[in-house]
Formats: C-alpha cells, structure tokens, sequence
C-alpha cells in the first residue's frame, strides 16, 4: 500500500525490537511535505528508534516506512545508504565530524561525496557555517573547536545539500540554552525557506513549540498528536 499523496513519509504498524527489547509497538505515522513534526517523549520511549527506521539506518521488524512511493522497508542495505547520502539529512546528539578535516571539508561532504565541484561545495558550506555563526571556524579541525561549535559544524553539513528531510535526533543536546534558540531557529527557518520536511525527536517541549504538529511517543507506542496551528488559534 502506497502513502498517501501529501505525504513525504509514512509508516504503518511500526515494530522494532533492540535484541529482544520493544523499541517500537505498532506505530502508524504520516508527516506532510514542508512540515516541521516533533516527536516528543520521555528517554527511552522509542524516538530515537522511530527516527532510524524513517531514515532507513534500521529496518523494522514488522510493519512498512515510506518515503514518498519508494518502499524504505525493502531496500538492499545499498539503496538505503544512497538514499541517506541523496535525499536525507541527520543531526545527532553529538557531532560525528572527521577529525582530520576541516570545519568547512566537514560541512561539505555531503556535496563532495556525490560529486558536486570541489569550488561550489566549499561555498556553500561556507554559507551555511555563516549562518550558523561559525564562520570563523572554517579552517580549524573539530579537536580546536568548542563542543558547541561542532554541533553546529554538524548542522551545516545535514543542510548543506538540503535535503527533502532533515532528521534531527536531541539536536540542540549539547548547546547552551542561548546557543539552542538560534540554532531551532536556523534550522525551522531553512526547514520553512526551502521547504524541507523536518523531524524532530526531543524531550524538552519548548523546543517542541517550534513545530507545526506534535506527535507523543510513549513506550513505543504513538500516544498523541497536537496541530501547533490550531492550538495557536484556539488560544
């Protein structure tokens, strides 16, 4: 059964397991096309393997992922891969940067690895460190730079190719409350401007606010869905 139409990516029934341990118990979701969606719950709930199973670093135990009309679900490990590389983006709770290249190289990859010329890679990773407020960084290697300037490095890199989805897993985990503001609000604003579909797993709800819709996780099961719009209405 294919998705629906104004949805980018579906899952329906979603089971996983992590060596015998429920992670995911029959979850069914649907995000739109440009939306911003937040999963929100407690850790361990099973955000983080909800977001594996999207993004195809996992494949689910049970149940179907679709990304547009492509079957996630059934690809080779390869396609899966390409597909991460091509059409996906992925920040973590921690930056995962190449300790021998540079800020910028690091940024790029992205573009690098899929061919793009070496000249315009670096100047658009070098736009995206900018707007990120990390400029100044370009040249150094990630042992030189603060824990809150690699996280930042490693956002440039999920966005520079822009991606039609961005996953974010506790992206703003080791920011400083000041530093995670204008970093939700770089990443909802090119979400928005470029109309990449953005999720977004956290626990803490203020970062949940920025999001168009809401959706609870609690013990691997969906446990809720909030409209932001609507509520903003109705308030």
């Amino acid at each position: 059964m294919a998705p629906p139409d104004n949805d980018v990516l579906w899952t329906r029934d979603l089971h996983y397991a992590h060596n015998g341990s429920p992670a995911l118990l029959g979850v069914t979701l649907g995000v739109r096309q440009g939306e911003i969606l937040a999963v929100t719950g407690p850790r361990g709930c099973g955000k983080t393997t909800l977001l594996g199973c999207l993004s195809g670093q996992l494949v689910p135990d049970e149940g179907e992922v679709w990304f547009n009309s492509m079957p996630v679900h059934t690809l080779t490990a390869t396609s899966r891969e390409r597909l991460r590389r091509d059409r996906f983006g992925w920040i973590g709770d921690s930056p995962q940067l190449v300790p021998e290249l540079t800020a910028w190289e690091n940024a790029a990859l992205p573009l690098l690895l899929a061919g793009g010329a070496p000249r315009q890679a670096r100047r658009t990773a070098l736009e995206w460190l900018e707007r990120l407020d990390v400029g100044e960084c370009a040249r150094k290697r990630p042992a030189a730079l603060l824990q809150s300037q690699r996280q930042r490095v490693a956002i440039a890199r999920a966005l520079v190719h822009q991606p039609d989805v961005l996953f974010a897993d506790e992206p703003t985990a080791p920011l400083h409350c000041a530093d995670r503001a204008q970093v939700l609000r770089t990443l909802t604003t090119a979400g928005r401007s470029h109309s990449i579909t953005v999720v977004l797993a956290t626990h803490d709800a203020e970062v949940a606010t920025l999001a168009d819709r809401t959706v609870t996780v609690v013990d691997g099961r969906e446990a809720g869905a909030t409209d932001q719009a609507a509520c903003s209405l109705s308030a």
